[in-house]
């Protein structure tokens, strides 16, 4: 039997499909929720307990009391400042063998980074969202019944190049590009500020992976409310990196592309 699975919660569809894996696996599971992010009404039935993000030390003994050997973090978390933050003992303590202006310095990647070598020093196991959920992978090509054309085709060209320079500074994976001109790129307000930030623009969403991004935190995905926003948003489709993007609730993506006549292309990124 695989060892028992801890699912670090942000928001997000992506810790529910996490649980629906296990279950349907029969594997054994418990949730640290994290409050402010990952919905209560997501884990109810489960095992599971809600901690504050700054409760490192409470977290720990929650992870060790579960008999979790292996972890996956799964799900969006909103950066606090450190204040906001309000670090237990255990937490400050990991802050300050980083640098306490890790929290607001540091890129997403190189945080997440720190912190999984932070939990595989405590004696877990760190794994990605895709060796569990390997089938909702992105696949090469268009995924509904629409195809970008050559257009399309060019401004995905250049909006890979960006997006790979823009996640070679860590700053995020995602752009939106209109007849070879990058209108935005993504913050941390995420994809979903971008697309609005661009609405009305007929531009085309490019989102992939960050060079060298540690593949088990933060990586990429869409899913029906992403396609939702893109079509209200008037952009012409959404290019994803093949391989490494996760595409949540596939079927509903697709259907709701294919009902917009937006296309969803999975790609390959040099």
């Amino acid at each position: 039997m695989a060892p028992k699975l801890g699912i670090l919660a942000g928001s997000g569809e992506l810790p529910l499909k996490l649980i629906e894996a296990c279950r349907a696996g029969g594997r054994p599971f418990f949730v640290l929720a994290f409050d402010g992010s990952c919905e209560p009404a997501d884990v109810v039935g489960v095992p599971h307990r809600f901690i504050r993000l700054g409760a490192g030390g409470e977290g720990l003994r929650l992870l060790r009391e579960n008999g979790v050997e292996e972890l996956v973090m799964a799900g969006g978390v909103r950066r606090p400042s450190l204040a906001a933050l309000r670090p237990d003992w255990r937490t400050l303590r990991f802050f300050m063998r980083i640098g306490l202006k890790a929290l607001t310095d540091f890129g997403d990647d190189a945080l997440f980074r720190a912190i999984i070598a932070e939990l595989e020093s405590e004696g877990f196991r760190v794994t990605g969202a895709d060796r569990i959920l390997g089938d909702l992978l992105a696949p090469l090509g268009p995924l509904g019944r629409v195809a970008p054309d050559a257009a399309a085709e060019r401004d995905i060209a250049i909006g890979l190049e960006a997006a790979r320079a823009h996640g070679a500074r860590d700053l995020g994976q995602a752009v939106i590009v209109r007849a070879g001109e990058v209108l935005g790129v993504e913050g941390e307000a995420g994809t979903d500020a971008l697309i609005r930030d661009c609405a009305a623009s007929g531009g085309v969403l490019v989102k992939t992976a960050k060079p060298g991004q540690e593949r088990r935190a933060d990586l990429p995905a869409i899913g029906p409310s992403t396609v939702a926003a893109a079509a209200e948003a008037g952009l012409r489709g959404i290019a994803i990196e093949a391989g490494a993007t996760l595409v949540l609730d596939r079927h509903a993506a697709v259907e709701a592309a294919d009902r917009a006549g937006i296309f969803i292309v999975g790609v390959k990124a040099a």
